[in-house]
């Protein structure tokens, strides 16, 4: 059951039970992405370093739906405080809204003081014992404000996926004594799509001082890569940007990878032949959904140098741009590879219908075992 808000493509879960159902449904999303994750690593599409920050951010994802799930464990219910509902963004990404992640990390800066004020988990149960046995009574009020410490309990524990999850950096070996290679990776969240983003940067360093060493070029490079973190950038504006701004770093490979939207006939209205496809399934509850995700990359093809100044130059990247793929150099990356995850079910009537503009994309499938296999 859900109502409307003043965003007509937003939607509150008011329901206990749907809201439940969202949130069990996205737990176990994760769960296969990180399945999907292996099957990647051994195909080589991903390497073991790449896998483990993918899972990073999976965990923080999921860590993040968890501390939501208990925030509003008990929608709809009668608690004696109007606490709202969660916002889900029901016509494009199938994700809650991003304001939803904001207020989060708001509740998080307080999450210790909150705590401090708040009965202990121990009390709050012998309590509720009190009022089942002795008032006769469905204990409410406690069962709410112990979902509001454990919320709390969870956000103090850190480790979530926030709005904006600044760059971190990984040594990966050395060309030569001046020549250092370093991973980039960040994440945000999209507040234009509802989106999880990821990621990956792969340069090479020829500065004095190591990049996460150096105290006044890496400030300068997480404020810079933080503020193009935008769904709506090609990537070859976002690494052209970053090779002009910075003379000593070049980027050699740029990837990023957009998780979502989620399809799901209990829950979403997006258009599309996936929409057709969940309702043809007509799958059992937590079979009804499917994840789509993207990975852009870019790659750097050569090296010219520029002068710089009256006596010296610098390195400057050309960046291989596709002109064969379905939208050419305007696509502004060297590829783009569209993959889907969904159940069995609805894989079937998928391959059924034999839709066009599906034979590119890659499919893994989760069998009712909850392995994933790839098609």
């Amino acid at each position: 059951m859900t109502d409307n808000t003043p965003n007509k493509d937003h939607v509150g879960l008011t329901d206990t039970f749907a809201s439940r159902r969202y949130f069990r449904k996205f737990e176990g999303i994760m769960r296969h992405m990180l399945d999907v994750a292996g099957v990647m690593e051994a195909e080589q599409k991903l390497n073991r370093d790449e896998v483990a920050i993918l899972t990073r951010y999976a965990a923080k994802l999921t860590h993040t739906f968890r501390a939501l799930s208990l925030k509003y464990l008990l929608v709809g219910r009668n608690t004696g405080r109007f606490f709202g509902s969660l916002t889900m963004d029901d016509r494009d990404s199938g994700f809650p809204v991003a304001a939803e992640i904001m207020t989060m990390a708001n509740d998080a800066q307080q999450a210790a003081t909150h705590l401090e004020n708040m009965a202990s988990e121990t009390t709050l149960k012998n309590e509720m014992v009190q009022t089942i046995l002795g008032d006769r009574e469905v204990p409410t009020k406690l069962q709410f404000a112990l979902s509001q410490r454990l919320y709390y309990e969870e956000l103090a524990k850190g480790d979530l996926f926030w709005v904006q999850n600044d760059p971190q950096a990984d040594w990966t070996g050395n060309k030569s004594e001046q020549r250092r290679t370093f991973r980039l990776h960040w994440a945000t969240y999209d507040s234009q799509v509802n989106l999880p983003v990821i990621y990956l940067m792969e340069l090479e360093d020829t500065g004095s001082v190591a990049l996460p060493k150096d105290e006044r070029r890496w400030p300068e490079v997480q404020a810079h890569l933080s503020a193009q973190a935008l769904g709506g950038l090609k990537l070859v504006t976002i690494a052209r940007g970053f090779d002009q701004d910075f003379d000593d770093l070049h980027p050699k490979r740029l990837r990023r990878f957009h998780l979502g939207p989620m399809y799901s006939h209990a829950f979403t209205r997006q258009a599309g032949p996936l929409r057709e496809v969940l309702a043809d399934a007509k799958a059992p509850v937590g079979q009804d959904w499917a994840l789509v995700w993207t990975e852009e990359e870019l790659l750097s093809d050569r090296v010219i140098e520029e002068k710089s100044g009256w006596f010296s130059t610098v390195e400057r990247e050309v960046f291989a741009l596709d002109p064969f793929g379905a939208q050419g150099p305007d696509l502004g990356a060297t590829r783009s590879e569209r993959s889907i995850i969904l159940p069995q079910r609805p894989f079937q009537v998928l391959e059924e219908k034999n839709l066009p503009g599906f034979g590119s994309v890659r499919k893994f499938v989760v069998s009712p075992q909850g392995r994933v296999l790839q098609y």
